[in-house]
């Protein structure tokens, strides 16, 4: 039996997804059901409560063989990151009464950094609080998602794909959450082993290869182009971020485009994405016709 934490999201519904074809059992904590409830239909077993409650997070661990943690998204936090740290310490407070054989942990390229990297701090935070925890622990340091574009295919139909890389050509890890829920099914259920490890997860792909094959899939000559850096806190406000709060976000994309994400950190392994951009496009589109 292995705990998947955010089950209903993409990156927890792809661990779920691997796991359960592999034949293992899995468990998910849960705070609406009825939003689980194609998850409960296919065998998984559903507990109450969420990760702002260290008590329903233990209560989720007892008995397992495995838990995958993860942070809940969050685009606009306190400046002094509160939230996070909050979640943090309810997963170490978990973690170290339950003691699971193994934990798999959601992180991110850069995280690494204890400080400029904007939203990836609270990946930052939840590396250095495990550290302490005497746990086979594995740090999955994904890439940037290629699900991020997805707002694209509405914005494209014009030819071009505003993005917040720039350079457009400059190279910076990505990976398809498809390929970061197979890799935390692979550590769960593979060999087991000792103390902690850092796994680099995707592959070096710039925004101008990923308009190229945006614009296979629309059958359409689609070009990357970077937001104007005085634009960003409009733009980011598109995506939902409150006016002025976009601070830490803004970071993280300065950080990225200064090679705050790129593969090769010291002490690190390194897993390839083998899923493309094109591939998460191309699916994508066959749920829009579907």
């Amino acid at each position: 039996m292995f705990l998947v934490m955010g089950i209903t999201g993409k990156v927890g519904g792809a661990a779920a997804a691997h796991l359960l074809a592999q034949g293992m059992k899995v468990r998910a904590l849960v705070r609406d059901r009825s939003k689980a409830a194609t998850w409960a239909d296919q065998g998984v077993e559903l507990v109450d409560g969420d990760w702002n409650d260290s008590a329903s997070i233990e209560r989720a661990l007892k008995g397992v063989d495995g838990a995958f943690v993860m942070m809940p998204p969050i685009w606009a936090p306190s400046p002094d990151f509160r939230e996070a740290r909050s979640v943090v310490a309810n997963y170490v407070e978990a973690l170290t009464k339950a003691r699971p054989p193994r934990v798999v942990a959601l992180s991110s390229m850069g995280a690494n950094r204890p400080n400029g990297m904007g939203l990836i701090t609270a990946l930052s935070l939840l590396e250095q609080a495990f550290r302490d925890l005497t746990l086979p622990i594995a740090y999955v340091r994904a890439g940037g998602f290629f699900e991020n574009f997805l707002y694209c295919f509405h914005v494209a139909q014009g030819g071009t794909l505003p993005v917040f890389y720039n350079p457009t050509n400059r190279k910076s890890a990505m990976v398809a959450t498809d390929d970061i829920g197979a890799e935390i099914a692979r550590l769960l259920s593979g060999p087991a082993w000792l103390g902690h490890r850092a796994i680099e997860l995707g592959s070096m792909v710039s925004a101008d290869e990923v308009a190229a094959q945006l614009g296979e899939v629309m059958k359409l000559d689609v070009k990357a182009v970077a937001v104007p850096r005085a634009g960003w806190p409009g733009a980011f406000e598109q995506f939902g971020i409150p006016m002025g709060r976009s601070g830490p976000a803004e970071v993280m994309y300065e950080a990225v485009n200064a090679g705050g994400m790129d593969i090769g950190v010291q002490g690190t392994e390194h897993v390839p994405g083998t899923t493309s951009a094109r591939d998460v496009f191309a699916s994508a589109q066959r749920a829009i016709a579907a």
